[in-house]
């Protein structure tokens, strides 16, 4: 039992999920890199989207840092507000895994896969972090 002789209320899954989408994100982030080195010197990328993409890559890189820190540390301290702040940027950090799944200059194949299956991390993140936050929220005694 937790904080005296209420139970605990963390998500293991959820936890578990935050652990393999860290890696899957390191190695998703460094394909992506890689697929733009391949894509600026063998394809007819202009400048200036190649710029956007690899601005975007940036900011979804610390978009995603910070998703990651607060969903884990919210759901092992059990608190609503972090927890709902990581599904906060994790609807920002969906936008951006759609924008390249579809929206880029080019997409290769393998981006498009890698993508996808970030997408779906995301969504079994989004449920077990509603779930979560709702176990926190009842399990609060005032």
């Amino acid at each position: 039992m937790g904080r005296g002789s209420q139970p605990i209320s963390s998500s293991t899954p959820l936890q578990i999920l935050f652990h393999l989408n860290s890696w899957y994100f390191a190695a998703f982030y460094l394909a992506e890199i890689l697929m733009f080195i391949y894509k600026g010197v063998l394809l007819p990328y202009p400048s200036d989207n190649l710029v956007l993409d690899v601005v975007l890559l940036l900011l979804f890189l610390g978009l995603e840092t910070l998703r990651i820190f607060y969903g884990m540390k919210g759901n092992l301290c059990e608190r609503s507000l972090s927890t709902c702040t990581s599904l906060l940027i994790l609807l920002l950090c969906a936008a951006l895994a759609v924008y390249f799944l579809l929206l880029q200059t080019f997409v290769l194949r393998l981006e498009f896969l890698l993508n996808a299956v970030l997408l779906c991390f995301y969504g079994l993140e989004l449920l077990l972090g509603l779930l979560s936050v709702s176990a926190f929220s009842r399990s609060k005694v005032y």
